[in-house]
């Protein structure tokens, strides 16, 4: 059995490099969907479609276990694809509230796309894991993932600087990045936040994995070392 990881693009890869160091010795298949980034800018019905067609790819590879590397696709199309294809495990990513909620910040800036900042599941994210005294500040960051996608660094720091001057004099102590192409950028909102613990949900998304795949009784081989295939699209 394969295990596939799709992403919008290249931000995928920052989950797929946790998964395998917590996961070795499985075959991944990446697959980054460059040609329909950003995916936030899709309406609910062509999004499906594209992620549909990405599980069809997979499933001609023998992928019964889907990790969808995006926090758009998971929330947008998660609860669909599960009902489509009942006969498979779909892993979504959504961003780390829970943990920055049960770590007792104070003060904490939800980084994400505009199609996740509205979604009904980090709504339904931060109803349920606010605590008494937490303020928590959902921003959707429009542009920025496209930005990093396209290695555009100019946009990122405008789009970084904006997030400084709202933001900067609320005493962030905690920035959840909710889109898995904000790691590469780690650095530079560290920057800016420099009192602010920055954390991301690809940790989560490795354990559930591992969860899932003994649910399975999927062991890898101890002698086997991983394998892994990477496909990206093009506009």
């Amino acid at each position: 059995m394969n295990i596939g990881v799709f992403d919008s693009g290249i931000g995928g890869l920052t989950v797929l490099e946790e998964v395998i160091r917590l996961l070795p010795g499985y075959d991944y298949i990446f697959y980054g969907d460059s040609a329909n980034n950003p995916y936030g800018e899709k309406s609910d019905e062509r999004l499906m479609e594209i992620t549909s067609d990405i599980v069809e790819w997979f499933r001609q590879r023998d992928c019964r276990l889907i990790i969808i590397a995006c926090n758009t696709a998971t929330t947008r199309c998660r609860k669909e694809l599960m009902k489509k294809y009942p006969e498979l495990v779909f892993i979504g990513t959504v961003p780390a509230v829970k943990l920055a909620c049960d770590k007792g910040y104070k003060n904490i800036l939800i980084m994400s796309t505009p199609a996740t900042n509205e979604s009904e599941r980090l709504n339904e994210l931060i109803t349920q894991n606010r605590r008494e005294g937490q303020n928590l500040y959902p921003v959707a960051c429009y542009g920025l993932a496209d930005a990093i996608e396209n290695d555009v660094p100019q946009a990122v720091e405008i789009i970084l600087d904006s997030l400084k001057e709202q933001y900067g004099e609320k005493n962030i102590d905690c920035v959840v990045l909710g889109c898995t192409h904000y790691p590469f950028i780690r650095e530079d909102i560290e920057k800016r936040f420099p009192n602010a613990a920055v954390i991301d949900g690809s940790n989560g998304v490795a354990r559930e994995t591992r969860r899932q795949l003994k649910l399975l009784d999927c062991y890898p081989p101890e002698s086997e070392e991983t394998s892994l295939e990477v496909h990206f699209t093009k506009k």
